[in-house]
């Protein structure tokens, strides 16, 4: 119990920014006693610090001494494993991202080089930070599913070619000497957006991860929906154009096959928008070459500019799907491809909710995109670890 109040009042601490004793006890119910004694605790730990009283006063008695976040206390390494990229970042306590690296990951067939890479990159960010390695709680990685979470093991992910039971959370942690967490990517990035945002804790919203895949992350009422398994989010067998390419499930026109920047890639080739057979399967070279078809887009290439209208009316066809099921408040779209499709998203799914949302004359969804950048995979990896560490968890509570 007593750990679940001391990670109460912290929550309480961050998300205020500053907060009296009296006030905590107040909001958290809490005796004032509890409430010193937790305080006074996370003081001497360096985590919380005593604020300057205010000057003025609004009646009887000494104004009552603000409690603050010490950010630099505590820091957490996020790394995000993407086919193309892998993206390292040092995160503190208060959100502050202290310093980020991004390599070219090794090809997919090479999980052993991935590792070394991982810990090369967590060393190196902490050697440019200068840290104490005693105020680090942890490394987060985030990875594409599927995975298994209990085991800390990435399973077959479609877009990592070898990956074939990879235990990657004892990997790096026995590269690093640090405690690992692993979860799925999109799962991270919900994660970042309920850790980070100061108006999104309570919301009910899905979080639409672009990257070399598609996938979702959830929150409900605040808390991350994960799954059975750990694998909830995978949209990738959504049908969202029936008379679309046929998809290895059998299907036709699942977002896999009609939304992935490869898929983009081939019909820009099928249309003679790029060269064919130039790109490839490398992830990178796909980057690349979607990369070129948002430029000819800008530039008036009209076949271009066709292949993104539809994948936008595609995916808010995808995402109406989801808003429908789920009842959502709000949509955050991020991941590395948000920066360029967002001309052609920004639009159409607010249009798509509009017109298709069942539960439209009852509340509207909103529709943002990140601002946590093109990182936020490796944000989230940082906060996962934080969560995990230091936000209260109601199954603290139970009895063993």
């Amino acid at each position: 119990m007593g750990n679940y109040n001391q990670a109460v009042i912290l929550e309480q601490i961050r998300r205020a920014g500053a907060m009296s004793r009296v006030e905590l006890a107040s909001i958290t119910g809490l005796s004032a006693q509890t409430v010193s004694n937790i305080c006074q605790r996370m003081i001497e730990a360096g985590i919380i610090a005593e604020g300057t009283r205010s000057t003025t006063t609004s009646g009887r008695g000494k104004p009552p001494t603000p409690l603050l976040l010490v950010g630099d206390s505590r820091f957490a390494v996020g790394v995000h494993v993407d086919p193309s990229v892998i993206s390292t970042v040092l995160l503190a306590l208060d959100g502050t991202v202290i310093t980020h690296r991004r390599h070219p990951a090794p090809t997919a067939g090479e999980p052993a080089k991935t590792v070394r890479l991982i810990s090369r990159q967590v060393e190196r960010v902490l050697a440019t930070a200068a840290v104490d390695r005693e105020r680090v709680v942890g490394v987060g990685i985030a990875a594409p599913g599927p995975i298994d979470i209990e085991r800390g093991v990435i399973v077959d992910p479609p877009n990592l070619g070898a990956w074939h039971r990879v235990p990657l959370q004892r990997s790096v942690s026995e590269s690093t000497g640090l405690p690992v967490v692993l979860d799925k990517d999109v799962t991270a990035a919900a994660v970042a957006e309920r850790w980070l945002s100061p108006t999104i804790r309570d919301l009910n919203f899905a979080f639409l991860y672009l990257g070399t895949g598609l996938g979702l992350g959830l929150v409900i009422s605040g808390e991350v929906v994960r799954g059975g398994s750990g694998n909830a989010g995978e949209i990738g067998h959504i049908v969202v154009d029936p008379a679309g390419p046929p998809c290895s499930c059998g299907q036709r026109g699942c977002v896999a096959v009609t939304c992935t920047p490869a898929a983009l890639v081939g019909e820009a080739e099928r249309l003679s928008v790029l060269p064919r057979s130039r790109v490839g399967s490398d992830p990178r070279s796909v980057d690349d070459a979607l990369s070129e078809i948002v430029s000819l887009a800008r530039r008036g290439n009209a076949l271009a500019s066709d292949i993104l209208e539809r994948v936008g009316e595609r995916i808010s066809r995808m995402i109406t799907v989801v808003c429908n099921l789920l009842d959502v408040d709000r949509v955050v779209v991020g991941g590395p491809l948000w920066a360029r499709l967002s001309p052609w998203l920004e639009s159409q799914i607010p249009l798509a909710l509009t017109t298709r949302l069942v539960a439209h004359g009852i509340h509207d969804v909103e529709v943002v995109g990140t601002t946590l950048g093109a990182n936020v995979g490796a944000i989230g990896a940082a906060c996962l670890v934080l969560d995990d560490t230091l936000s209260p968890k109601t199954d603290s509570l139970l009895l063993s």
